[in-house]
């Protein structure tokens, strides 16, 4: 739906040589009500399984460092754990752990992060509930 009302939205003449003139703004409002749907699932999904998952409240830190802990990758990636193991090649992947400084400043960008997404989804929800009048 996204694509062909966009299509529609970009090339308004040559659509109207076949379709008729309020074709255009039923193509205006499906397609700014899609975009919405989808940025506002896309947020929900994404802070969801970054950010409001208990154990990776606020925010996952290995989009920064790369590092996980052993226990961490037990459980969100068994396969790769168990190859890891059975070639015996974990040790070499072993690091020490964060820096406590990038620590910290992950957990401000995750918050900060999340407090904008939170704040995109109300402006989303509300635009969609009052925006149209």
């Amino acid at each position: 739906m996204i694509g062909s009302t966009g299509l529609v939205l970009w090339w308004p003449e040559l659509f109207t040589r076949i379709l008729p003139g309020w074709s255009v703004n039923v193509a205006t409002i499906v397609h700014s009500d899609e975009a919405l749907l989808a940025v506002g699932f896309i947020f929900t999904i994404h802070f969801f399984n970054t950010h409001f998952r208990p154990d990776k409240f606020p925010i996952d830190t290995v989009i920064f460092s790369g590092r996980v802990t052993v226990d961490e990758l037990k459980f969100d990636k068994p396969d790769e754990y168990e190859r890891l193991v059975a070639a015996g090649e974990l040790e070499k992947h072993l690091v020490g752990p964060h820096p406590r400084l990038g620590e910290r400043a992950a957990r401000i960008f995750g918050f900060t992060a999340l407090f904008i997404g939170l704040a995109l989804i109300a402006l989303i929800v509300y635009t969609m509930l009052v925006g149209y009048r």
